[in-house]
């Protein structure tokens, strides 16, 4: 089961949403907007910032965090996507 990190916390606080852990079995967090589910983002098997961070060190999870924000700048544009709740809250 995935702990929610406290910089997913933060950023969720920062974009007004609640964030709780995913019903989806597949998923990291569920993300609510106004009591209303919105999203379900964060595949499982996957790290994110705050995990790497936490485990292997901030020089890491930045790294991670840099290479990530490349490969997915494109579709995490569009508010309120599935993406743009990964990109902002877990990365």
């Amino acid at each position: 089961m995935y702990t929610i990190t406290s910089h997913t916390k933060t950023q969720a606080k920062r974009l007004n949403v609640v964030v709780k852990p995913s019903t989806n079995k597949g998923k990291k967090i569920d993300v609510y907007k106004s009591g209303k589910k919105v999203a379900s983002v964060g595949a499982i098997g996957y790290g994110d910032f705050g995990t790497f961070k936490k485990q292997k060190g901030n020089e890491y999870a930045n790294e991670r965090r840099r290479l990530y924000r490349i490969r997915h700048n494109k579709t995490a544009k569009k508010i309120g996507s599935n993406s743009y709740y990964a990109y902002n809250l877990l990365w």
